[in-house]
């Protein structure tokens, strides 16, 4: 018995040789147009981070200000007032993760 190659190959197309792909229904391809409206507030958002992204996030002025007082050693550090903004940043968190009734 003799089997002879009357099957094609099963695999990608020798180089060179493309397949034809089926092209979509036209019914399927029917244009709609989408219309997108943003809230006031969607609108009020986008302008605030544009606003933000303008600003820089370090003041280098002050920044060099500081380092200036602190070489010439006129820069004092309040342990008060840091601890009563640590103290003051732990309420906030702590109110915003208490649930509302």
């Amino acid at each position: 018995m003799k089997i002879e190659g009357t099957l094609k190959p099963v695999g990608p197309a020798p180089s060179g040789e493309t397949r034809a792909r089926p092209k979509p229904d036209a019914s399927a391809q029917a244009s709609t147009e989408a219309k997108v409206e943003l809230s006031s507030l969607s609108a009020s958002l986008i302008k605030a981070e544009e606003a933000m992204a303008a600003t820089p996030a370090v003041d280098r002025g002050r920044v060099d200000e500081i380092r200036q007082a602190i070489s010439e050693g006129r820069f004092k550090v309040d342990a008060n007032r840091i601890a009563d903004g640590l103290i003051e940043s732990v309420r906030q968190m702590l109110d915003a993760q208490t649930p509302r009734p």
